[in-house]
């Protein structure tokens, strides 16, 4: 077990001259000095055992942890990452399991504290805003968003726009691709994730894009698009639209957008598909 001073790596002079004290002035065994102080024996005795009144000094304590291997490797994937856009950025699991290809037998965590130090190091760390979690009932509201992301389509690399429709309640999703955000997109998105959840929820949920709103007024006002509006009144649910430049008001499907990156979308963009029906078809699995 380690002693006192090796536990924090240089003893104080005030403690080395208070065990002094109590042995040669108030001559107190050494067993009292070691009740009294917290040290082991064969620490008192050896301090007491110097003639002089000289500060003891050990080395600094050296961790060895299974990352040490590939640490150089690790913090060459951070740098990298950092310099890449967020949608191109690889997680701190993806890093863990390409580490453990590698040979690497350690535990997850120890690749998220490394990261986080290597951070803090290189002056990447932010602080993080807090926000009050919003609660919803069952079937009240829905989010819906777009993501631009990329993969093979028919041999050729394609931007693919990315229709989220999340449930705010139960947090069941829906994923579509397509080539743009258009009206006819815009619907089929709604029309297959209705489907798929086995009904509409009361409101929906969106942001201020273009297929939907045409004019921003004061507040919450909006001159909503006469197609858009079709739309809603058909599947009979009440739209609702978030201040400008405020994503956090529709933050549910926001965390989608980044969550599924990581968890389905990083599979989807290497891969080589036929055709849009092949993709839509993978994604509804």
């Amino acid at each position: 077990m380690p002693s006192y001073a090796q536990e924090t790596g240089v003893i104080k002079v005030g403690t080395l001259a208070k065990i002094r004290r109590l042995y040669f002035r108030d001559k107190q065994s050494i067993k009292e000095i070691c009740r009294q102080t917290g040290m082991s024996r064969n620490t008192v005795r050896s301090w007491l055992r110097d003639p002089e009144m000289v500060e003891p000094k050990y080395p600094a304590r050296v961790v060895v942890s299974k990352l040490d291997a590939y640490s150089e490797t690790l913090s060459l994937w951070l740098k990298a990452d950092s310099g890449r856009g967020k949608r191109e950025r690889r997680t701190k699991a993806q890093m863990w399991q390409a580490l453990c290809e590698l040979g690497y037998a350690g535990s997850y965590g120890r690749v998220c504290a490394f990261a986080r130090l290597w951070k803090i190091q290189e002056g990447l760390a932010t602080a993080k805003g807090a926000f009050i979690p919003l609660k919803f009932r069952q079937g009240e509201a829905f989010q819906f968003d777009w993501s631009t992301e990329y993969t093979f389509i028919g041999g050729i690399r394609r931007r693919v726009e990315l229709a989220h429709t999340k449930l705010c309640a139960s947090r069941a999703f829906w994923l579509v691709a397509y080539p743009g955000q258009g009206h006819e997109m815009l619907f089929d998105a709604h029309a297959r994730a209705f489907e798929a959840f086995g009904g509409v929820p009361q409101r929906g949920i969106y942001d201020n894009m273009k297929t939907a709103v045409d004019q921003v007024l004061a507040g919450k006002k909006r001159k909503i698009n006469a197609r858009f509006e079709a739309m809603t009144g058909h599947y009979l649910f009440e739209p609702e639209f978030c201040n400008v430049a405020s994503g956090w008001e529709k933050g549910i499907v926001e965390k989608n957008v980044r969550d599924r990156r990581t968890s389905i979308w990083h599979r989807a963009k290497d891969r080589r598909w036929a055709d849009w029906a092949e993709l839509n078809a993978w994604l509804a699995e």
